[in-house]
């Protein structure tokens, strides 16, 4: 009878598994999908937008044959190439202010929302740590969001040049000059580029910022995070006369000046080159900028593992 029993609980145990180990990455990847699984707007925004632009340009390839009869034979190479590319800019900064606008409330709402919500006592009962989960939401607006944009604009701009090269093509016009004009490949070069150098590292500090606000703020986040900044200028001004606070906050919104002209404009590659490159990634406000960003990061995590639901 002893044997029996040993033998049935030996297969018992036989057939119970050890539990599964879940690695970090593997832990990330499903944080990042949960993410988009429950923010939509991460991609459905930019999409809205580029099929409203893509509406727009249905209507502007119209005039296209008329258009180009009126200016080919009166200007000059170079303005006949920004006429030509600027539905293409257009497009393309349409698109980057909506993922940035999306970025800005994702983050303000990524941390204050589970409080708020009360799903953050679900969530930390998951064998995810709080860095996994801040670094998970600090991934969106440095690393899907620009990847967002560079797919949608991209797909946007190819759509268009097929448009366009429709109706010149049904108007019995040659394409090859408007070709020659519409250089994608320099410019999906020249938007990658941007999106690197200012939307994930320039603007990091700023994600950071705004995480570790919705990480502390128990109501209106946004005042939160924009409170202190327009004080710490006000101060500045009334105490010293200066506005250097805001310059730097301009300027890195901007692009920053050790980027040169090409974040400015974003899609000119002309003025692109190693040492341009080089001189941004040296840059002493770059890497301030990133070392204030992971401040705030790790403030956020530590925040997270103490707050309470709202």
């Amino acid at each position: 009878m002893n044997i029996q029993s040993n033998a049935v609980s030996g297969s018992l145990a036989s057939r119970v598994s050890e539990p599964r180990v879940i690695s970090a990455t593997q832990c990330m990847y499903w944080s990042v999908r949960r993410e988009l699984w429950e923010h939509p707007s991460i991609y459905v925004a930019p999409l809205a937008v580029a099929a409203l632009a893509l509406f727009g340009s249905l209507i502007e390839v119209l005039t296209l044959p008329r258009r180009l009869h009126g200016f080919l034979g009166t200007l000059d190479p170079a303005g006949q190439h920004q006429i030509i590319e600027m539905p293409y800019d257009f497009a393309a900064l349409l698109i980057m202010g909506t993922t940035f606008i999306v970025g800005i409330f994702y983050c303000l709402d990524a941390l204050h929302g589970e409080r708020r919500d009360r799903s953050i006592l679900f969530w930390k009962s998951l064998p995810v740590s709080d860095l996994t989960s801040v670094l998970s939401k600090a991934s969106i607006p440095l690393v899907i969001l620009p990847l967002v944009t560079f797919a949608s604009t991209v797909a946007l701009q190819c759509i268009m040049l097929l448009l366009a090269s429709a109706v010149l093509l049904g108007s019995g016009l040659s394409v090859a000059t408007y070709w020659q004009h519409v250089s994608l490949f320099q410019m999906s070069v020249g938007l990658l580029y941007h999106l690197v150098t200012v939307h994930s590292l320039l603007w990091a500090p700023f994600w950071g910022w705004f995480l570790l606000v919705s990480a502390w703020a128990r109501r209106v986040p946004f005042l939160w995070a924009s409170v202190p900044l327009l004080a710490i200028g006000i101060v500045e001004k009334i105490a010293l006369n200066t506005s250097h606070f805001g310059a730097v906050l301009g300027s890195r919104i901007g692009g920053g000046a050790e980027m040169g002209s090409s974040p400015a404009t974003g899609m000119s590659m002309a003025s692109l080159n190693h040492q341009t490159l080089g001189e941004f990634l040296v840059s002493p406000g770059l890497w301030i900028g990133l070392i204030i960003a992971a401040a705030f990061l790790a403030a956020a995590v530590r925040l997270r593992r103490y707050r309470e639901p709202i």
